[in-house]
Formats: C-alpha cells, sequence, structure tokens
C-alpha cells in the first residue's frame, strides 16, 4: 500500500468538542471527518453534498495524525453578531438595538500535525499527492473554522506494510484505545499521556455514527504500545490510523 503524508499548520486551530455549548471547547486535534474535509478542500469534492465524507470517509481511506508542535490551548471571547431574521438590518451603532453577545471559546495556539492518508482509489490518491505536492487547492484550507487558515506542505509518499503483531511498537501517531490489546500501553517516564473520544465516522448527512477513545501524548513525542494492528512506512516509522 502507499501512504502519503504531510504537513498541515496555522496560527490557531479549533475543533469544537460535541458536548460543549455556551463555552466551546476544542479537541487536542482534528478528528478524522474534520480531516476528510480538508482533503476535501484540497482535492475540491462537492461541497453542497459533503462528497468529502464519502470519498475520504473510514470505508475508502485510512488516515493517521502526529502531533509535531506540542498541543497549547488558549481562550478568547468571540464577538457575536445575530443575523437571523430582520435583526441584521438594524443600525450596528446602536448598542441598545444590535443584538451581540461575547462568547469565551478554547482555541489551539501554533497546531502542526503530519497527516498520513491512503486511499483505495489510486487515482484519487494520485491526484490528492498532486496537489499537495504543487500546493494547489481547489478551496481554501482551514483549521476547523473558516477564519482559521492553515497552510500545508507536502512530505512524501511512501511504501507500507500492515503489520499485525503483539509486540510493543513504537509509535508516532495518536493511538486508538480500541486497537491497543489488552494493558497493552507501556508507561514511560518523562511522557504525558492523554485520551479523548472524538468522532471517527460521520455520514453524509453530518451524523455522527460512531466516537471512540484516543490516546496521544500531547507534546507529540513517540508512544510505545501494544496494538493489534498498525503500519510501518519504508523509512522505518510506525503509525497507526484511525
Amino acid at each position: 500500500m502507499k501512504v502519503l503524508a504531510f504537513d498541515i499548520w496555522g496560527d490557531f486551530g479549533h475543533f469544537r468538542k460535541f458536548y460543549t455549548t455556551t463555552s466551546p471547547l476544542t479537541f487536542s486535534f482534528p478528528p478524522p471527518p474534520t480531516i476528510a474535509g480538508m482533503l476535501g478542500a484540497i482535492y475540491g469534492t462537492d461541497k453542497n453534498t459533503n462528497e468529502y465524507l464519502r470519498e475520504f470517509g473510514s470505508s475508502r481511506c485510512k488516515i493517521a495524525l502526529q502531533i509535531l508542535n506540542f498541543v497549547k490551548k488558549v481562550r478568547m471571547g468571540l464577538n457575536l453578531l445575530e443575523t437571523k431574521g430582520t435583526n441584521f438590518k438594524l443600525p450596528m451603532s446602536d448598542k441598545n438595538l444590535a443584538p451581540r453577545t461575547q462568547i469565551r471559546t478554547e482555541f489551539l495556539k501554533d497546531p502542526r500535525f503530519r497527516i498520513y492518508v491512503s486511499h483505495e482509489d489510486d487515482k484519487a490518491f494520485d491526484m490528492l499527492s498532486k496537489s499537495i505536492e504543487r500546493h494547489r487547492s481547489v478551496y481554501t484550507v482551514s483549521l476547523g473554522l473558516s477564519e482559521l487558515l492553515a497552510d500545508f506542505k507536502y512530505v512524501g509518499v511512501y511504501h507500507a506494510e500492515m503489520i499485525t503483531s503483539s509486540e510493543a511498537a513504537e509509535l508516532s501517531t495518536t493511538v486508538m484505545a480500541d486497537n491497543l490489546i489488552e494493558d497493552g500501553l507501556e508507561i514511560e517516564s518523562g511522557k504525558k499521556y492523554f485520551k479523548e473520544k472524538i468522532p471517527i465516522v460521520m455520514n453524509q448527512d453530518r451524523v455522527v455514527e460512531k466516537y471512540e477513545d484516543v490516546i496521544f501524548e500531547p507534546d507529540g513525542k513517540i508512544i510505545k504500545a501494544r496494538v493489534k494492528t498498525y503500519c510501518r512506512l519504508e523509512n522505518g516509522e510506525n503509525i497507526a490510523f484511525f
């Protein structure tokens, strides 16, 4: 199999947690459906039908993520304006009339990730690889919100093999808890281990069909674990797909 690797980064990112309402919190990294949206923006899938969730969904595409910059979160107030109904036509200068509110929102600061992608369709894989290598995208790429613009850089395409082994492997990516062999996580000194429940599978109606716990090292350090399956790239790096 072939695996495409590229880096994506920005000044800020926000990947809203599904259980937050008035004070939006962010995941520490983009979930697979969000990454599929980034790939769709580069590739140029139909936005009206959410085609990216089919083209780069889990049934056709495998995705893995490596944290490159340590996870840093900040909170800022966003000034929001009510745009429903006729309120939007009221004078902006009239503070008594303009329906505004300030929402405290959590952001990732200076996020940078390495995305690994494998696709069952060689043609789609090659088109995506060439677009990233040439630094071209059909739509603007962002980190969660349209205002949070992102940049990306081609790293390479690697031949890889899937490995099934009970021996511990050094993984450079996040690891799904469901992929761990029982008591398979090896806790090492000098490392931190976090777990977040994130959406894994989303259909084209934007309904989440599957959530899973994902383990990650917030500084981007290697995770040593015994997992059911992982992928070894030709450069010797081990990654675990979502």
